[in-house]
């Protein structure tokens, strides 16, 4: 890479915006625990469901908890400043 390339490079990095997240920081704490506690009370009521032979609501609560777990877990992971 040649001087004038990096010089403009670097001259398009200086310019650029501040990356400002779509969530608030100070939200992550309250986020995180109230995801991770609601998926382990939906593990719970999923543990509790009748057995049927076409289990499409046990999918449909397996899959929103483990959305709302991975979730939950990055925006705690965020919260101690390990960054996912």
């Amino acid at each position: 890479m040649s001087s004038a390339d990096y010089a403009a490079a670097l001259d398009d990095w200086s310019s650029g915006d501040v990356f400002r997240p779509p969530v608030p920081t100070t939200l992550l704490p309250g986020i995180g625990f109230s995801l991770l506690a609601v998926s382990f009370a939906l593990t719970f009521y999923f543990t509790t469901l009748p057995k049927t032979t076409v289990p499409a609501k046990e999918l449909l609560i397996a899959a929103v908890v483990s959305l709302m777990a991975g979730m939950g877990t990055v925006a705690t992971f965020c919260t101690l400043g390990i960054s996912v």
